[in-house]
């Protein structure tokens, strides 16, 4: 069997199509993103003969139904979806749904004696040279005669050659429906692998479409096992999430969703205000797969809600079913309100209290999957915050799910299953976080100029959850230098660095010569060395006012260097210490880190 066919399709009968249900578009698609020019072009460049692109349709499987006869699949679309929304918006004159939800006309004008086309507006509307909507002219019982005789009388086109043109231009424009659109179909046998090359070959504009974009054409196409209400929850979720003030636009817009059971479980995160974990479809789907089926792979959900059995290869109606119930109770269990709110209160607690601490989504998508996985299996609470809470730090130390997270995901989510959580726990952390890891790798990874390096991220957290000061501050701490989106400074500044030879990013930027401080205190110490502005914090603390913060005696000096792993040599030092202090720092701070995940125990 041929893994795809190419072939030309008029523009009606792809319309007819989708219509009657043998093209699917998923409406995991929508909203509609193209601006009304863009639906203009496209017209535009139809009435003019030039090309569109492809549509790629990708075929669903034929299953074996429970009572052995075969059900034939529907196409689906997975790519085109702008431009057949663009044609029903202009020709059908469908609404389209918009990013907020809100259905809306695009009416696409066209002036017959200029033959151009415009978006319609009021001004064109009481312009009679416009047709000021394309679509009545493809309406059934369109009456063309009298259009253009009428036409051409409101406008003075008084010839037999003038009316006689008009009506070849309507003709033409009305001909639109009869060009042909090139349809690639993809056999059902083609994996994601290769259906993704495919897409990334045809799709001129480069656009890539993830393993959860196909997973989720499965779930939107699905009519018989409640795929479009998995979509739903998933879509409005996230949504709101991002955008809480289009609730109302949803009620108005969808309501048989809205009166359903499933809207309440979701419309509550319209008033969750922390932005730590903000997934989008993707990671919803991911940690709901990885939860509830104990697998990794995304293309798995793909093939078993096709109803593949992994076994004989064969698709049957049963698996898809059972498949989907599956999809839907792990995606219910991913929305629960309490579910999701002790898990961000378990993040938090690890002192990851700003998106900005945490660059890795994977990270997080994993530690939901794990709480969800443990709470399922009735594990005490406290056990389940130890586990979470202590595996989402290693994972970020060690960097565990940044190369073949999919392959990870798999591995680690069995083990949980089978086994007692805390055993995989302890047994992980000793081979992973071993002395070795504390005193030597750890302190390497330390030595880089990357501000949003991981391990730096750790060394805040230890901060925010020991509730160290500011650097040379002493009442406000880094969590609220943080939580105020306070600046990072330069504990040996910059510019003293430069004048003094030190030029290269990568030295001056490196993570241990980073400290929080308030902006007030850095102008303070602007461009001198160290020991010159220490010296200065010293006198301050003998009773003389420098106003380097409110730190006023040696015992809080001392205290707040400490929290800061500043080493005690700072006092006597200047450029040409630079790297010993650099040296120093980070090995306080590889010990700060590692104090810090044992309290954790």
């Amino acid at each position: 069997m041929a893994q795809y066919q190419v072939n030309n399709t008029s523009i009606q009968d792809l319309l007819s199509w989708i219509r009657c249900g043998e093209v699917a578009i998923p409406e995991i698609q929508r909203p509609f993103v193209w601006d009304g020019t863009k639906v203009r072009d496209l017209i535009d460049s139809l009435y003019s003969g030039f090309p569109v692109g492809y549509i790629i349709v990708w075929k669903n499987p034929d299953i074996k139904l429970k009572d052995g006869s075969i059900s034939f699949g529907k196409k689906i679309l997975i790519d085109g979806q702008q431009r057949i929304t663009a044609l029903q918006a202009a020709i059908v004159g469908s609404p389209v749904v918009m990013s907020n939800y809100q259905k809306k006309p695009i009416k696409i004008a066209f002036n017959p004696i200029e033959e151009c086309f415009e978006v319609s507006n009021p001004a064109i509307e009481k312009n009679s040279a416009w047709i000021p909507n394309i679509a009545e002219l493809y309406q059934p019982g369109f009456d063309s005669f009298n259009f253009v005789i009428n036409y051409c009388a409101k406008n003075n086109l008084n010839s037999d050659a003038e009316r006689s043109n008009i009506n070849s231009v309507i003709t033409k424009l009305q001909q639109i429906e009869n060009n042909n659109i090139g349809v690639i179909e993809l056999s059902h046998q083609l994996d994601i692998t290769q259906v993704t090359e495919i897409f990334i070959r045809i799709n001129s504009k480069g656009v890539v479409l993830s393993q959860s974009d196909f997973a989720m054409s499965k779930i939107s196409a699905d009519e018989k096992f409640g795929g479009n209400d998995i979509r739903k929850i998933i879509d409005y979720f996230c949504h709101l999430m991002q955008k809480p003030e289009d609730l109302n636009a949803i009620y108005e817009n969808d309501l048989d969703f809205v009166q359903s059971e499933y809207f309440n479980k979701i419309k509550w995160i319209v008033n969750e205000n922390e932005d730590i974990f903000m997934p989008d479809y993707t990671d919803v789907l991911r940690v709901a797969f990885t939860f509830k089926f104990l697998r990794g792979r995304i293309s798995d959900l793909v093939s078993l809600l096709s109803g593949r059995d992994f076994t004989t290869r064969e698709y049957q109606e049963s698996i898809a079913e059972e498949s989907f119930n599956n999809l839907k109770e792990g995606v219910l269990e991913f929305v629960n309100q309490t579910n999701f709110e002790r898990y961000l209160m378990i993040v938090k607690s690890a002192g990851i209290i700003s998106p900005s601490l945490i660059r890795s989504q994977n990270v997080l998508n994993f530690g939901y999957a794990l709480y969800l996985l443990l709470k399922n299996k009735k594990v005490d609470s406290v056990i389940i915050e130890k586990v979470v809470r202590r595996w989402i730090l290693l994972c970020i130390l060690i960097g565990r799910y940044s190369g073949s997270p999919e392959s990870m995901f798999d591995y680690d989510i069995k083990r949980f299953y089978n086994n007692d959580p805390m055993s995989i726990l302890e047994h992980t952390e000793a081979g992973e976080l071993s002395d070795a890891f504390w005193n030597n790798i750890l302190v390497t990874k330390l030595e880089t100029s990357v501000a949003s390096s991981p391990m730096f991220h750790v060394f805040l957290m230890a901060q925010i959850k020991m509730g160290d000061q500011g650097f040379l501050s002493e009442q406000i701490d880094v969590k609220s230098l943080i939580e105020q989106r306070g600046d990072i400074h330069h504990i040996f500044p910059k510019k003293y660095l430069q004048k003094n030879g030190i030029n290269e990013r990568g030295n001056y930027n490196q993570i241990a010569n980073y400290v929080y401080t308030q902006s007030e205190i850095n102008i303070r110490i602007k461009d001198q060395a160290p020991k010159d502005y220490m010296g200065k914090v010293k006198e301050q603390c003998e009773g003389k006012p420098n106003g380097y913060g409110g730190i006023n005696s040696m015992q809080k000096l001392e205290k707040n260097l400490k929290e800061n792993c500043i080493p005690e040599e700072i006092f006597n030092m200047d450029y040409s210490n630079y790297n010993e202090f650099l040296n120093l720092r980070r090995q306080l701070m590889a010990e700060k880190i590692k104090t810090f995940y044992n309290s954790l125990r």
